[in-house]
């Protein structure tokens, strides 16, 4: 089994040492108060807060799921991910959602609840209910990253996957508690940098190995079986391995993800870099960066795709033996469950004495005298493992002294996305429950320690959870056509209704959410558009009714909601008591907002798929995409980007509420 050199050890070593000094120096700055420790005091740059955002897009659990949808569709796989990892809710943000939030003054999605409803016993269950269920969904997302790491550092390090796991989780924490948002933007921007130089060093290796598109596509259907593998068109039906039928009808998926970014995207923008930002201009900035620098991300995958290809073939001339490995392990250990087969697996590489007896030698016998490399890619179901095929390659097709560079870029990616999802989730355990509900008048120092508990326990949880999931690509399946699903209507509809009110949004929120957890539990086993569909369903009619049948939110707050933050949607009743001129105006901004959205879309979907063409020498295909392209960024230009607020006037006014000012950028009273 191959092992980390010296050289990658060093490397290793310094970037955890620099993180953790990175932490101990923004402490200070961090500890002054929670609008310093959560949003840095709404000071920092846009691009600062884009390098942050792109960095948090770029996790290395979402990294290697997509390289294995990659590896096994080539550039198609791509369409898989509509329905999350090409950042489809980003032009949302981009164009309108981000700036709509800003606005608020806002620290938290919780507390913007209380400024769109009111302070009443209705706006105070729903901050409790949303904060619930965004700790929820925090979790469970750490769980996801957490089960991708497992995965990763199994193949690795020779030491149990958990209890490596369980180490890089705590490192993270650390700097992540003691450093604040302060701490977590700075080292995104170091850890942006990485990732993007190991993107380039990567392709370059991968570029250089593809010595044309014909041969790439020979070896390719050998391995995977796909003889459309270098096609970047989304068939109708499409040839998928055990474990990933559910994917056959490719362009249904992709078209059925496309609707789920559409009506999940109009309820975006409650980060913490939308309400830290300094203007709306920023947020529109910081918002293009980020899907500018995700670009970098697609390059990288399919080169580790691409590698992946030469090196499974390589190293399974006859894919029988896969099959044959498999049922050897199943033969030894009957009752092993998907969860915890790389962990069997990785014991059997690391201590062969311990395993099951004679399991070791019938693998050698199978796989040959390096089966110890070769047996991570085996997988469940008697077929090569493409969860595997990034961390295989690191280190199966990587020198020693790079793979300790691309090693560091892959944890940079994992404890980036971590630290933002525990910074968000403590947040919102602090703020919107400790200090709301439990302790009004807890003092500043209090509430620092409530906030390194509350990233302990969300950390627990998510650890228990992820390691105990099937796959990395059921928790994200979960996560995204379920969990989310259930919350979709009440971000929606506060945003373009006027007659949502908080009752409505406490019961949409809570039968949405419940529905999720409980079909995590007791129907684990539905498929994702089965997910979506009854979620969304549940989500939306529950907030309907519950809002028709109770009263309407106070005009007063609806009012000061709908001047301050400035939507679009059905607002009758108070856009009529607009003047014309102010309409007109609104209107302008609208119509520019929205014809935005699908030229952004276009052009971030070209960009990603004419980077993935390059790297597999795909000229013909270059040309299309890049017309595209082109289409995509003329639309952006004269629907965005020439109605940007200027730069001597972008946009810095916040709401008050009871008449003070909620940042030192709002205006006076």
């Amino acid at each position: 089994m191959h092992s980390l050199s010296t050289a990658d050890l060093i490397i290793i070593a310094g970037y955890f040492l620099l993180t953790l000094v990175m932490g101990l120096v923004m402490t200070r700055r961090a500890s002054r108060n929670l609008d310093e420790y959560y949003l840095g005091g709404r000071s920092l740059p846009w691009y600062l807060l884009g390098m942050a955002g792109m960095v948090s897009w770029f996790d290395l659990t979402g990294t290697m799921i997509i390289t294995s949808f990659l590896y096994l569709l080539g550039p198609r796989g791509l369409f898989i991910e509509f329905r999350g990892g090409v950042a489809l809710i980003l032009p949302f943000m981009m164009a309108f959602t981000a700036k709509w939030h800003r606005r608020s003054g806002c620290m938290t999605a919780a507390e913007w609840m209380t400024y769109r409803f009111g302070q009443n016993r209705a706006a105070g269950w729903m901050r409790l209910i949303t904060a619930i269920m965004w700790v929820v969904l925090s979790i469970g997302m750490l769980a996801y990253l957490i089960r991708g790491t497992t995965l990763f550092m199994g193949q690795i390090l020779p030491y149990p996957p958990m209890l490596v796991t369980a180490v890089l989780i705590a490192i993270c924490a650390v700097y992540t508690m003691l450093s604040g948002f302060y701490g977590v933007v700075l080292t995104d921007l170091v850890q942006g940098l990485i990732i993007i130089a190991a993107s380039i060093l990567i392709g370059f290796i991968a570029f250089q190995s593809v010595p044309d598109l014909a041969t790439l596509g020979e070896v390719a259907t050998r391995v995977t079986g796909n003889s459309l593998w270098t096609s970047s068109v989304p068939h109708v039906h499409t040839t998928m391995p055990r474990g990933y039928e559910m994917y056959e009808s490719l362009l249904m998926f992709a078209l059925f993800y496309l609707l789920r970014n559409v009506i999940g995207g109009l309820g975006t923008g409650a980060e913490s870099r939308y309400f830290g930002a300094r203007s709306d201009r920023d947020c529109g900035l910081q918002s293009m960066m980020q899907g500018a620098m995700i670009a970098f991300r697609w390059p990288l995958m399919i080169s580790f795709a691409v590698l992946g290809l030469f090196m499974v073939d390589r190293y399974f001339p006859q894919m029988s033996a896969v099959e044959q490995a498999a049922a050897t392990i199943h033969r030894h250990y009957p009752d092993i469950t998907a969860p915890f087969w790389h962990d069997v697996t990785s014991e059997i590489i690391n201590d062969p004495v311990a395993a099951a007896p004679g399991v070791a030698a019938e693998l050698e016998t199978l796989l040959g005298a390096d089966w110890r490399g070769k047996l991570p890619l085996v997988s469940i179901y008697g077929t090569i493992n493409p969860e595997q095929i990034l961390p295989a390659v690191l280190l199966h097709s990587i020198p020693a002294g790079l793979r300790g560079f691309f090693l560091v870029a892959m944890l940079a990616a994992m404890m980036s996305t971590l630290s933002g999802t525990v910074n968000q989730g403590a947040a919102m355990m602090v703020r919107d429950i400790y200090q709301d509900r439990i302790r009004p008048k807890a003092g500043n120092r209090e509430l620092l320690f409530a906030s390194y508990g509350s990233a302990v326990f969300i950390l627990v949880l998510a650890f228990w959870m992820g390691v105990n999931a099937n796959s990395i690509n059921e928790l994200w399946a979960w996560l995204a056509m379920s969990l989310t699903a259930g919350m979709f209507a009440p971000q929606v509809l506060r945003l373009y209704w006027w007659r949502c009110n908080g009752w409505g949004v406490v019961g949409g929120t809570a039968f949405g959410g419940i529905g999720a957890i409980g079909q995590r539990i007791f129907m684990p086993g539905l498929v994702e558009w089965q997910q979506l569909l009854v979620m969304t369903a549940i989500s939306f009619v529950s907030t309907i009714i519950i809002s028709l049948l109770t009263p309407p939110t106070d005009r007063e707050t609806l009012r000061h909601f709908y001047r301050t933050t400035r939507p679009f949607g059905s607002w009758g009743p108070l856009r009529a008591e607009l003047s014309a001129d102010t309409r007109t105006t609104m209107d302008r901004e609208h119509r520019n907002d929205i014809l935005a959205v699908p030229f952004i879309m276009l052009t971030q979907v070209s960009l990603f798929l004419l980077s993935m063409q390059f790297m597999i020498r795909s000229w013909t295909a270059i040309t299309w995409i890049g017309s595209l392209l082109c289409i995509g960024l003329i639309g952006v230009y004269h629907y965005w980007w020439k109605n940007l607020p200027p730069a001597d006037n972008p946009g810095i006014d916040l709401a008050e509420k009871s008449g003070v000012p909620l940042s030192s950028h709002a205006p006076p009273p």
